[in-house]
């Protein structure tokens, strides 16, 4: 385990901002555009969701790997990795069933949104906004301490949930602005959704930091791993299969692994 410095928390904590603020240009799309190619944003979503699943496999799972090798030795810190990662999948299925996440986005073009009244569709965009904003938290963390370990790792992994953020916030924004028509109020609380990623990685390092061991980096990054991995099959690779006219799925899942995989590379070179 490498010595945490100031510059490395302050390095791991801007790029889970950058992060998290991509939840903003979805609403920048939605108030200043005719709105997003449905096949463009199906391979964007499967390219993050591709670079999701690659990293946390085969990079964070084996951080967890290393780190619970160093506490237990190798043959219990891999059962604890696999708990770890198992843990994960179970914690974030579980904020999923008490607090359901959003995978329709909205259309304001669709008769049947503007059907609605627009007290009730600035309801839909609140509730988004709060489901996404609880399902924010543990990505935070992902990426704080991916980044805090190994910006290698936590660079390429912030990319891919920037690009995961940016539908989200088209998810929030689009309810908000057409039940509002103000693009201050929209852009705020877009804003606010996507600042629970650095607010998840201050409390959640905080909580930590008195405790931090080879243990406790295990846990985390075994925690991590799972969490990615269920958020890219459950929410990711769903809703680019809705927005595909053809194979930008597979493609979009593919491109993403390549990417990351010859990124990772490239930083070891």
């Amino acid at each position: 385990m490498t010595a945490i410095t100031l510059h490395h928390l302050i390095t791991a904590f801007g790029i889970t901002l950058a992060a998290g603020l991509a939840t903003v240009l979805g609403s920048v799309l939605v108030m200043f555009s005719q709105g997003p190619n449905p096949r463009v944003l199906s391979f964007g979503l499967a390219f993050a969701g591709g670079a999701m699943v690659y990293v946390s496999l085969t990079e964070i799972y084996t951080k967890s790997s290393e780190a619970f090798a160093l506490a237990y030795g190798e043959t219990h810190g891999f059962a604890a990795t696999t708990l770890a990662f198992l843990a994960g999948m179970g914690a974030v299925a579980l904020i999923d069933r008490l607090v359901p996440n959003p995978h329709e986005t909205l259309d304001a073009k669709d008769p049947g949104f503007r059907q609605q009244s627009r007290q009730h569709i600035a309801r839909v965009g609140l509730m988004a906004a709060f489901a996404i904003t609880a399902h924010n938290f543990p990505e935070g963390m992902a990426t704080f301490f991916a980044t805090l370990e190994n910006p290698a790792v936590g660079a390429p992994l912030a990319f891919a949930i920037a690009i995961h953020n940016i539908p989200e916030g088209i998810s929030i924004a689009a309810p908000v602005y057409f039940a509002t028509r103000k693009k201050g109020l929209t852009v705020f609380v877009c804003l606010l959704s996507g600042l629970a990623e650095p607010l998840g990685a201050v409390l959640g390092y905080t909580a930590l930091k008195p405790f931090l061991s080879p243990a406790v980096f295990g846990s985390v990054f075994g925690l991590i791993a799972g969490v990615m991995v269920f958020l890219a099959l459950d929410e990711l690779l769903p809703a680019a299969k809705r927005y595909a006219d053809g194979h930008e799925t597979v493609y979009g899942l593919t491109s993403g692994m390549a990417v990351i995989a010859l990124s990772l590379v490239l930083f070891r070179l």
